[in-house]
């Protein structure tokens, strides 16, 4: 929501959506949220998962290190991508149920 605080109101898009995937024959989830906000420079793009790293004027650039250290615990994968449009799409596979990593 931060990412489209400055963007014309009704031109503020939220899409969140899931799906079951097959990778490498393991059940799981694939959740993305895409935003038609401001997006990410590609040197942005390289350090959105660092510690302290924030592209927000107030903010402590934690949210994201400590969502992907979590997710990775569980045996998923967080990432971002670019979106051919405005915006960005955050990304987060999860493994089925008795699947997780130990």
């Amino acid at each position: 929501m931060d990412a489209m605080s400055t963007i014309e109101q009704s031109k503020r898009v939220l899409t969140i959506s899931g799906h079951h995937e097959i990778r490498d024959g393991v059940p799981g989830v694939l959740l993305s949220v895409q935003d038609a906000g401001i997006g990410f420079k590609a040197d942005e793009m390289a350090r959105l998962f660092e510690a302290f790293y924030t592209t927000k004027l107030q903010g402590m650039g934690m949210g994201l290190a400590i969502s992907r250290s979590i997710i990775e615990a569980h045996g998923g994968r967080l990432w971002a991508e670019p979106n051919a449009g405005p915006g960005a799409t955050f990304l987060l596979s999860l493994p089925g149920v008795g699947n997780a990593a130990s």
